[in-house]
């Protein structure tokens, strides 16, 4: 991990990522450089996406704030958590009580920049620290002027880009690992869901594998949806679980948050997870808790039984979206953890069989010599493992839930499995 820990680090972490514009494809660029399966693909800005609308690419040049004597008291480039995500345009001077309205700050992390956005509404602003604020309300009287630039531009035809890259298994059956690449300077909150997922691919490209790997780099919210608009028919028919890669690498402890009904193979894969790395000290967030793109993929009509995997959860760690989550919370250590805690949970569904109907409504059971011409109660019995097998092989109990779920033995409940393959009324 160390390699790709560096790459986040010195690669990754300057640059200026938002929904769309060149700070996600100079991302996925660096990407794809590691692992050149990668496909870039991209949304045109426009396209009805569900119930939303993909918005304008946005990129910024620069943006600044210009004191009477000429001095830079803003600056993006020195740090680009000062602008406010998709600030419109602007090139005027102004007045210090409009200007101090356009700017945010935090009084209770007076050292922190905080991270703002306003993607859906127009408008600009600068954010500072509040310490840096009370410096130049005491500094600057009220007949100040400041020169105020914001050189941005909006392009309606424009693009939303993604990342792709699938690793073929044996199987149709899929597991999605996603995360999100759609901030700017922030290492826990940004950074560290795409570093474990570079250590992921890096690792199961190597191994041959039973079940299918699909793995995205998206923007959030906005990117999932988009995502899913293209391809849930097929994801719904394929994906029987996965993750939500999000605040992966600090060393503070291990938290996770469950799908919707907190019964998927995902949610059962990450607590046999902890258990195996001896893992105690772990917080599992209910799904009413979330803020993620774990939304979207347990929403109605989608329910990919998607889990998240975090070390400390979004919103739980006192730097989470200011300029104090950098690579000192982000450490080596704390990215390796969340790292093992993925693999191992992914490793698990992996070995385990999931197998799913593939005929709609129960099967006629005689015309396959599955059920008994004469009335023998112990055919009924052996007729009856079969039926109930059926009953939950929706794709995502596993052999061995299913065996608890009919009361009956594992190795009865695998020979049972094998019968109904050789017969096409399921597949693994």
């Amino acid at each position: 991990m160390k390699k790709f820990y560096n790459l986040g680090k010195k690669e990754l972490f300057p640059i200026c990522r938002s929904l769309t514009g060149f700070g996600v494809r100079k991302t996925l660029k660096i990407i794809k450089k590691e692992f050149p399966d990668l496909k870039i693909k991209n949304i045109q800005s426009g396209s009805k996406v569900f119930d939303w609308t993909v918005p304008p690419e946005w990129n910024v040049i620069d943006a600044y704030v210009v004191d009477k004597n000429g001095f830079k008291i803003i600056d993006f480039k020195k740090n680009n958590l000062h602008l406010v995500g998709y600030s419109t345009p602007i090139k005027k001077t102004i007045t210090k009580k409009n200007l101090f309205k356009n700017l945010y700050s935090l009084k209770k992390q007076p050292q922190a920049i905080p991270y703002i956005t306003s993607y859906y509404k127009k408008r600009w602003g600068f954010c500072i620290a509040y310490n840096e604020f009370k410096k130049f309300d005491k500094k600057y009287s009220s007949k100040d002027k400041f020169k105020v630039v914001v050189d941005s531009n909006f392009k309606k035809k424009g693009n939303l880009n993604y990342g792709e890259l699938i690793l073929r298994g044996k199987s149709s059956q899929e597991i999605l690992i996603s995360t999100y690449i759609c901030h700017p300077s922030m290492a826990n909150n940004e950074l560290s869901g795409p570093i474990v997922m570079m250590g992921l691919i890096n690792y199961f490209s190597k191994q041959k594998l039973n079940k299918t790997l699909r793995f995205i780099f998206i923007p959030e919210t906005i990117g999932s949806i988009s995502y899913l608009n293209m391809n849930l028919n097929y994801l719904k028919k394929n994906v029987i679980g996965g993750y939500n890669l999000s605040c992966i690498g600090d060393d503070r402890g291990h938290s996770c948050m469950f799908s919707k009904y907190q019964n998927s193979p995902s949610d059962e894969a990450i607590i046999e997870a902890y258990k195996e790395l001896k893992i105690k000290n772990y917080k599992i967030y209910p799904f009413l808790k979330r803020a993620s793109d774990e939304r979207q993929y347990n929403s109605p009509g989608v329910d990919l039984r998607i889990s998240s995997i975090f070390r400390t959860k979004y919103g739980e760690y006192p730097e989470h979206h200011t300029s104090l989550d950098n690579f000192s919370v982000v450490t080596l250590k704390g990215i390796s953890g969340g790292f093992k805690v993925a693999k191992k949970s992914i490793e698990l569904i992996l070995k385990k069989i999931f197998p799913r109907y593939r005929i709609i409504c129960e099967p006629q059971m005689g015309k396959r010599g599955l059920y008994p011409t004469i009335n023998d109660l112990n055919e009924d019995k052996i007729t009856r493992s079969y039926m109930n097998f059926l009953q939950y092989a929706d794709g995502y109990n596993s052999l061995e839930k299913i065996s608890g779920l009919i009361k009956l033995d594992l190795e009865s409940v695998k020979k049972i499995n094998l019968t109904l393959l050789k017969f096409k009324l399921i597949h693994n």
